[in-house]
């Protein structure tokens, strides 16, 4: 179901009317006045207020419905759960209608429109009344009103960011004092030997069950019936034979370890791209129910009218997944009867076959929610009822964590089944990595739908592609700029190789797009250059809100003592002239101006350069940081030194010390906590200290201001090299100096004293480590194993190899690699035998033969390493080694 930006600011207000009692916004108390601003009217936002009660209201019902609800009845449960599916739609409903006047308040040329914000956040801070939980609801949805309020680069506007900024941080903290009550609530959990308490908690439920009870409102919403987990007794012209499912599909007949992945409500015009994406990693194939409106309209005529929603079916179609049909305005069809019940059903129809001729015959009825009269009209249009057993509850539940683990533990009750998941919600988005990665680990596999039957997919493991989308990015943007041939600075030799190897490393290893990553050398980096490219580059290329920007320089740097005795900081464009910095370079401040004014939600600066004169705010980690990076602005920089220092040149292959750390931080070093994942705090960690160490530059780090506190975050793609006689290893220059550089290298809870940019101090910590499965453990041990072999690091590398095999029996890759090692120690009969268990495992793998072949003749074994070159030519007749391979059975 579609929602505007503003919905945050919607739930969050709704949270502050309920609980202060009646509310009407007079905008003739401003919080924070402009300064000499004439007075302005005030504005009627009775409805509108009205209205946001009523959406509170929605949302302390949902809390008092699952309270407990493990303790239910399964009957009153299920009704639990239906009734509460119907408020949440409901308020999508109230939602929509009050969007548009916000839209119209926040967007307002009235300067009123920041006394009315200050008011509301005056409620939200202090109200009467509030309960912190009750402020829970604000801390996801505030972040759209803080993007909001970014574009607006008034003082007023400035002063509101950092006060909805500090509030966020605020409600994080909250939210991590209430997170084992709210996975009590909606984790449905059985009850435990001990029973925790939980004053706090119990006392905000105690609040709201002195407004409503649960019973009043299942009696309320009496007419939502629960409905059985199987399709209403028929009568016998409708047989439904034991080990089929002809009229309703529930996945009962599924193979064991067997699971139909389906999405709901959508499509979203973000969530369900990224939630394609995902999936994609997986190879996991997925049905998405979809509502018509999200997809476009019905004219007079019955003709189909498309809009945006459509591009979005579109592209869930061209990537292999099925459409289906969720009724036209997801309504109760239980309760619908006639033409309106029929047009629900066609009215979609009609929309998914202007997308997709083709489209799937299968409907899901809204809430489960069906009658005879319904079943009918299905049969009638050649359409099927597709139910489920295993609903994530992600419409309610709002940790992802909490989600992850009741779609685990169900579906490890039931064996098999059809899992409901809504294609609406950013913490689906979050929990959805965490259950494939644990399904595929216990052996499930997944099914799809297929010319009217399920149909298993076939290998479920995760291709090895960037996964930007489960860190919560949608583009990645990148702005990289190399100097050496200064016009009245002295020259360079190493700033615009050091500013290619970043950009080859951003696309090659991180996947961003070419075309987004925009590189100014020597005579294009000009000062209206460099400028233009933040300021109309990336707004031509529709920078997005959940978008990332690196951002790299390599070049001069300087610092200017200003009167009042502080040193400012400036990069040196091309063309400037020393006797002019004021004018001709760029000034820290605004980089900082730049950084705040960009629509991405993560940006990190990297500068290869060495000045002071910017004052930089103290970054801190913590345990839930996936969960609330995704929420928070994130602003870093990282440079090469302080003022007076010189930029050391002189690194391994032609990059400078500094941008030479920064690479191999980025190829994998800088994961301190074996992860897979390098936040701008982490990188921080390894590059500052190990710079530190092997030149007299001291590296600097913090959050500009402005910064929530967010982090920059690279994935590192999984590798998929299988190692072989043409792979590159360093150097000797280069591994002498990697050797000093990991003497420093910080253990992952090991707190890091670096350099600000003032010549203070401040302690950084890596975050804690994201919890993996035994798969991606395998990977991460294989890749560190890659990384050691190439620095000839062979027993270290062994022993990464051996991990991964210990983790993933059936790993042909690691397989391989160790195979290899022990080959490039001569050990041919060892590296023989685990290149003959990597084609076991993997039969297709051309090199793995070609690395057996070479074995084989090493050991004098030519009958086999014949046999074994000539099954790579088999597979691979026009591989790159081919002609070796044919050279080498000519020798045999």
């Amino acid at each position: 179901m579609k929602r505007k930006a503003l919905y945050s600011i919607v739930f969050a207000i709704a949270a502050v009317g309920a609980a202060a009692g009646s509310w009407i916004v007079s905008l003739q108390s401003p919080s924070a006045p402009a300064a000499s601003a004439p007075a302005s009217p005030a504005l009627d936002v009775s409805t509108m207020s009205a209205d946001m009660r009523t959406l509170l209201a929605s949302y302390r019902k949902i809390i008092v419905l699952t309270q407990d609800e493990a303790t239910l009845p399964a009957d009153e449960r299920a009704q639990a759960n239906r009734v509460g599916q119907q408020l949440f739609h409901e308020n999508q409903e109230r939602i929509g209608k009050i969007d548009a006047a916000l839209t119209q308040l926040v967007s307002s040329p009235s300067p009123a429109r920041f006394d009315a914000l200050g008011t509301l956040l005056d409620y939200i801070e202090s109200g009467e009344g509030l309960y912190d939980a009750d402020r829970l609801a604000f801390r996801e949805l505030m972040q759209s009103l803080l993007a909001q309020v970014a574009k607006d680069s008034s003082l007023p506007a400035i002063k509101l960011h950092k006060r909805i900024s500090e509030d966020l941080d605020a409600l994080a903290e909250i939210e991590r004092n209430y997170e084992k009550e709210i996975r009590a609530v909606f984790g449905r959990f059985e009850s435990r030997s001990i029973i925790l308490k939980r004053e706090k908690w119990d006392s905000y439920v105690a609040y709201l069950k002195t407004l409503y009870q649960r019973e009043r409102i299942l009696k309320e919403y009496g007419v939502v019936m629960p409905y059985p987990a199987k399709p209403e007794p028929q009568g016998p012209s409708l047989p439904s034979p034991p080990g089929k499912e002809e009229e309703e599909i529930f996945g009962k007949t599924l193979p064991k370890k067997t699971v139909v992945l389906t999405f709901d409500d959508g499509p979203h015009r973000r969530y369900s791209d990224e939630i394609a994406a995902i999936l994609k990693q997986y190879n996991a194939p997925a049905i998405f129910f979809s509502v018509g409106r999200n997809i476009g309209s019905i004219d007079a005529q019955g003709k189909a009218k498309l809009g945006g929603g459509a591009d979005v079916m579109r592209r869930l179609k061209q990537s292999g997944y099925t459409l289906a049909n969720h009724s036209f305005s997801h309504a109760q069809l239980s309760k619908q009867s006639g033409d309106n019940l029929k047009a629900e059903i066609l009215s979609t129809d009609t929309l998914l076959k202007a997308v997709d001729p083709q489209r799937s015959s299968l409907f899901r009825f809204p809430y489960g929610a069906r009658n005879r009269e319904g079943m009918q009209a299905l049969e009638n249009a050649q359409l099927k009822s597709m139910m489920w057993n295993i609903d994530s509850l992600d419409w309610a539940d709002p940790v992802p964590s909490s989600i992850a683990d009741r779609v685990l533990r169900t579906v490890d009750k039931e064996g098999r089944g059809i899992i409901l998941f809504h294609d609406i919600h950013e913490r689906t988005v979050k929990a959805l990595p965490a259950i494939l990665d644990r399904l595929i680990a216990e052996g499930y596999q997944f099914a799809g739908w297929e010319d009217g039957n399920f149909k298993v997919s076939g290998a479920s493991s995760p291709a090895p592609v960037q996964r930007s989308a489960a860190a919560g990015y949608a583009n990645s943007w990148a702005i990289v700029v190399g100097i050496d041939k200064y016009q009245k600075w002295p020259q360079l030799q190493y700033a615009v190789r050091d500013a290619e190897g970043v950009g080859q490393m951003l696309v090659q290893k991180f996947g961003f797009a070419p075309q987004r990553v925009i590189t100014l050398k020597n005579e294009q980096a000009t000062r209206t250059g460099i400028l233009a490219a933040f300021h109309d580059k990336l707004a031509h290329g529709n920078l997005q809100p959940n978008d990332r920007i690196f951002v790299f320089f390599a070049g001069h740097g300087a610092t200017r003592k200003l009167s009042s005795g502080r040193d400012l900081g400036y990069i040196v464009p091309v063309d400037a002239d020393p006797n002019n910095l004021a004018t001709d370079a760029i000034p820290m401040t605004e980089i900082q101006n730049i950084a705040e004014s960009l629509p991405a939600k993560h940006a990190l600066f990297v500068m290869d350069a060495c000045y002071s004169g910017l004052g930089l705010t103290r970054g801190a980690a913590n345990a839930s940081f996936l969960r609330d990076n995704a929420k928070r602005l994130g602003r870093q920089m990282l440079t090469a030194g302080g003022a007076d220092q010189l930029v050391s040149d002189g690194g391994p292959n032609g990059h400078s010390v500094f941008t030479w750390t920064l690479l191999q931080g980025l190829g994998g070093k800088a994961d301190l906590n074996g992860d897979s994942m390098i936040t701008g705090t982490e990188l921080a960690a390894y590059v500052a200290p190990a710079v530190s160490s092997v030149s007299q530059q001291t590296p600097a780090f913090g959050s500009l201001p402005g910064s929530e506190g967010g982090e920059f975050v690279f994935e590192l793609p999984e590798e998929s090299e299988f190692l072989n006689t043409g792979t590159a290893q360093l150097s000797n220059d280069a591994i002498a100096l990697n050797t000093k550089l990991d003497a420093q290298a910080s253990a992952p809870s090991t707190t890091v004293v670096v350099k600000d940019l003032q010549g203070g101090e401040t302690k950084i910590t890596a975050p804690a480590a994201v919890p993996v499965s035994a798969r991606q453990q395998a990977q991460r041990a294989n890749d560190q194993g890659l990384l050691l072999y190439k620095e000839k690091q062979y027993a270290a590398a062994e022993a990464q190899f051996t991990e991964a095999l210990k983790l993933r029996p059936n790993f042909a890759l690691a397989a391989n690699n160790l195979g290899f090692v022990f080959y490039k120690q001569d050990k041919f009969s060892e590296a023989a035998r685990w290149f003959e268990n990597a084609v076991k495992m993997d039969p297709s793998r051309a090199i793995a033969y070609m690395n057996l072949g070479d074995a084989y003749s090493r050991a004098g074994e030519n009958g086999k390493a014949k046999g074994a070159y000539k099954t790579y030519l088999e597979l691979a007749p026009g591989g790159t080694q081919a002609g070796y391979a044919r050279q080498q059975m000519e020798k045999l």
